[in-house]
């Protein structure tokens, strides 16, 4: 797929050879530059059944909704506050489909930040233990040390049993996210965003892999 800076310029292309209408020449270089539908739950980061089930549409479905209002053209927020809006479903769901939407599209690539364009890692994992501790493990340096060793980071803001933002030694940053799974259950997410590129996330990701198992036998 074009990116979105090329995507004018192809339709005023196709215009001047065949004297369709913009409306029209854009409908065909989409169609054209359409990926098969059996790349669309792989692009798009979700299978098929898992979107349909929390958003009442396929991934085929949803490109053909936000291709209806030239979602193409227009910023991540914009399409994600018009998903939530519009289709009735959550904020977390409306920016799954709008980032799964930008993937199929062509406007980032997977793993990508739509305005940035630096790239993201993500880890997430449950443990068997309360909401309290799981965050307790992550902001109390001397928990922290156990399964962190050896980086010296900077915490710029944290809601006690929530989130926090923090400065990474290399100026990347990293936001982590503590969930109440119930029953002794509690979940960290960790994001680690300003990434280089598609090579250095995948070595974030094996990085935090590591980083989870260490602090699954330091709360074991």
């Amino acid at each position: 797929m074009p990116k979105r800076k090329d995507l004018k310029r192809l339709i005023r292309e196709r215009m001047d050879k065949t004297g369709e209408s913009y409306t029209a020449a854009r409908a065909q270089i989409l169609k054209l530059s359409t990926p098969a539908d059996d790349r669309l739950a792989e692009l798009g980061g979700m299978s098929d059944d898992a979107v349909a089930a929390k958003t009442g549409r396929t991934w085929k479905q949803w490109v053909r909704e936000l291709d209806a209002f030239d979602a193409i053209s227009m910023p991540h927020r914009d399409i994600a506050k018009r998903v939530q809006s519009d289709y009735e479903i959550s904020g977390w769901w409306a920016q799954t489909v709008t980032v799964g939407y930008e993937r199929i599209r062509g406007l980032r690539e997977i793993g990508q930040r739509r305005d940035t364009k630096t790239f993201e890692a993500s880890k997430s994992k449950t443990f068997p233990v309360e909401l309290a501790r799981l965050y307790s493990a992550v902001a109390d340096e001397s928990d922290r040390r156990l399964w962190l060793p050896d980086v010296d980071l900077a915490i710029r803001t944290q809601t006690e049993n929530k989130s926090m933002r923090i400065s990474w030694p290399d100026g990347t940053s990293v936001h982590i996210y503590v969930y109440d799974k119930g029953a002794s259950k509690s979940q960290l997410v960790v994001q680690h965003v300003g990434l280089a590129d598609k090579a250095d996330a995948e070595g974030r990701k094996q990085f935090w892999t590591e980083r989870f198992a260490s602090l699954a036998d330091v709360l074991a």
